[in-house]
């Protein structure tokens, strides 16, 4: 049986929180998503993409999707009208203007999860005592650091750490990456904003998951954490366990 934990806080520092997230326990779909623009935008970038995917799934039955392929065109299909949405919200009002959101999503089906993203909201896979990474940031840094312009360690620290270069709402075209992982017994998928990750080392992070804690007690020790560090974003993070 899936145990699962959810938490999203304001942080320290921001006056709002323009992350959300989203459970679909009976399709076994988890969304984390982080807005950004100016003024409330971020929050309406967020909320709307992840409100749109929930929407989408419960006219378009997931359970009904079979095959590989098949799964993955789903959720393409899906991220594409949830871009056309931001992007024509953000046309028709001058407040939110540039709007755009990251977007993390893991659905789970039997002993495998097909994890779609796009941003800088990462999901990550904890199997015994090792915590890895399984998506890949959409940012300005990571850019650098894979053309070896650029180590990781510098990158923590870099004035464009927190530049995008996809997102939800961001081009009339968007360019999801979708991973399929294999799942074992005690496994546990965390799926979290850069308010996470960019405070908390992973080594942190991993502490944390191994400590055998309650699903809803980890995500609480993990925005502890992130705020003790500096609270410098908006937090948010689903654990799920298989």
């Amino acid at each position: 049986m899936v145990q699962v934990g959810f938490k999203s806080d304001r942080g320290l520092k921001r006056k709002n929180n323009e992350d959300s997230c989203f459970v679909i326990p009976e399709d076994k779909i988890y969304i984390v998503a982080d807005g950004v623009g100016g003024s409330n935008s971020g929050e309406v970038a967020s909320r709307s993409a992840v409100s749109f995917v929930a929407d989408y799934v419960k006219k378009n039955p997931v359970k009904l999707v079979k095959g590989r392929e098949e799964i993955k065109n789903y959720f393409i299909k899906c991220i594409e009208e949830a871009n056309t949405l931001i992007c024509n919200l953000s046309s028709e009002n001058t407040e939110n203007k540039g709007m755009a959101t990251t977007l993390v999503l893991a659905y789970v089906i039997r002993r495998k999860a097909y994890i779609v993203n796009i941003g800088d909201s990462r999901a990550y896979l904890m199997r015994n005592g090792n915590l890895i990474q399984i998506t890949e940031d959409h940012t300005y840094v990571n850019t650098l650091i894979r053309s070896g312009a650029l180590t990781e360690d510098a990158a923590r620290n870099h004035s464009k750490r927190h530049i995008i270069t996809r997102a939800l709402g961001g081009d009339d075209t968007v360019e999801p990456d979708i991973f399929e992982v294999k799942l074992m017994k005690d496994d546990i998928l965390l799926l979290c904003t850069d308010g996470l990750h960019g405070e908390v080392e992973d080594s942190r992070i991993c502490e944390i998951l191994t400590s055998g804690q309650q699903m809803s007690e980890l995500c609480n020790q993990l925005i502890t954490r992130a705020n003790r560090s500096g609270g410098n974003d908006n937090i948010t993070v689903v654990c799920v366990k298989m």
